[in-house]
């Protein structure tokens, strides 16, 4: 890997730990305010809003200066959202000014990986960087637990500054300062990212106008043959999981009557699978093959759905490493090849933008669905059982989608497959 890979990775790392640490500490806030049961699960679509907003900005911004900028510049945005929630700000609000700075962060953080690395590489860095981002997702959860815990919240507590009222009295308070100053150190390491080769594309025209050529660049990639799989695929697995975080916390404490801690503890034994299925995809898989997992996308359907025969902490932690890893495994693939693409269509943080809002409102529109769920009385057994139903039924739906597309096109999918073949060995 070029110099400057781990530097990116490190402060990804941080960052997304950070975000993922933070909605634990948002859901235990909302828990010990005696906030509606509906809520919680509206935290994820709360994030996910300004990437569905901002989406025809945010990858012309990333575009425009250079990429290591502008995740400091989106760090910075979180620990406003950070201090909004500490200064009694609404947590729904401050945590949606945080997917504010996350929806400006993530054009930059991958747009950046198609400057630095050739496309020989591409399925590799993204190996590691979405094992390495799902890995902080599990800890960053597993640590806002501990934060909020029995253990480590009297001991934040109990620090007491000279002769300053910090106005910090709660467990949740506690754990977000905490999670403020890991957010200065991602910060701290976005300065030390290098400056790559590619020019810069400075942001022109009027608001409409950038509307406009958002949209031309989200048809440009769902009228592409490979581009319009991989997004789909993309699209409806991010948006499925980005609920699924918050649904495992209902999810346990059904089936196994846990707190909001041990839930968090619970969610961590998945990093392991995700981690060696993200892995071992940037090994096993190669750019031009990286349709041959759709499959798999059906299997992991019917795999969440056995989650709700699940029913001791001694039977989840495999279960959940099983299921890690076959996420791991697909996602890895089809991202790349995504990048790929609309690298090539479009430029690199103009096709992450794109790839974001089509996830990001995918998440939006699920979390909304299990929020109006939740209000009607849905417990987290059925809705899990229907985004499991959802996930295996789409996947064979585009899976037969990009078999029609190969009787139907196969000289031009032939063609594309040799361009990422051809770049690869570069």
């Amino acid at each position: 890997m070029k110099k400057g890979f781990s530097t990116i990775m490190s402060a990804q790392f941080f960052s997304s730990l950070a975000d993922n640490a933070l909605l634990v500490a948002a859901v235990e806030l909302l828990h010990a305010s005696q906030a509606p049961a509906w809520q919680t699960p509206a935290l994820a679509p709360m994030f996910a809003l300004f990437y569905v907003v901002l989406a025809p900005f945010v990858g012309a911004f990333a575009d425009s200066i250079p990429k290591g900028r502008v995740m400091f510049i989106s760090n910075g945005i979180k620990i406003v959202g950070c201090l909004m929630m500490l200064l009694g700000a609404h947590p729904l609000l401050a945590y949606a000014v945080v997917g504010l700075g996350a929806a400006t962060y993530s054009p930059a953080k991958y747009g950046i990986l198609t400057e630095l690395l050739p496309p020989s590489q591409l399925v590799k860095g993204n190996g590691w960087i979405e094992g390495l981002t799902v890995g902080s997702i599990i800890l960053g959860i597993l640590l806002g637990g501990q934060l909020v815990g029995p253990r480590l919240a009297p001991w934040l507590l109990g620090i007491d500054l000279p002769l300053i009222d910090t106005g910090i009295d709660t467990p949740p308070e506690a754990a977000i300062t905490v999670i403020a100053v890991i957010y200065v150190v991602a910060a701290i390491i976005n300065l030390y990212i290098p400056r790559t080769e590619a020019p810069l594309i400075p942001m022109k025209g009027s608001v409409p106008t950038m509307m406009r050529d958002f949209s031309a660049c989200n048809a440009r990639l769902w009228a592409d043959k490979l581009g319009q799989i991989t997004l789909a695929t993309t699209t409806l697995l991010w948006g499925i999981f980005g609920n699924l975080r918050l649904i495992v916390f209902a999810w346990a404490a059904a089936a196994l009557g846990y707190g909001t801690t041990q839930a968090s503890n619970l969610a961590g034994v998945v990093i392991i699978g995700s981690v060696v299925g993200a892995v071992a995809a940037s090994v096993m898989t190669r750019l031009e093959r990286a349709t041959d997992v759709l499959t798999l996308g059906i299997l992991v359907g019917f795999v969440m759905i056995g989650l709700n025969l699940i029913h001791s902490a001694q039977a989840a932690a495999p279960f959940l490493v099983v299921l890690g890893a076959l996420c791991g495994y697909l996602i890895v693939p089809m991202n790349a090849l995504l990048q790929h693409r609309g690298h090539n269509l479009m430029g690199a943080g103009r096709s992450i933008a794109v790839q974001n809002f089509n996830e990001q409102a995918c998440i939006l529109g699920l979390g909304a669905l299990y929020t109006g769920m939740t209000r009607v009385g849905l417990s987290a057994f059925g809705a899990i059982t229907i985004f499991g139903l959802m996930v295996a039924g789409v996947m064979a739906l585009i899976r037969r989608w990009h078999r029609y597309n190969t009787q139907q096109h196969r000289d031009e999918l032939e063609r594309l497959l040799a361009i990422a073949r051809t770049d690869g060995g570069h």
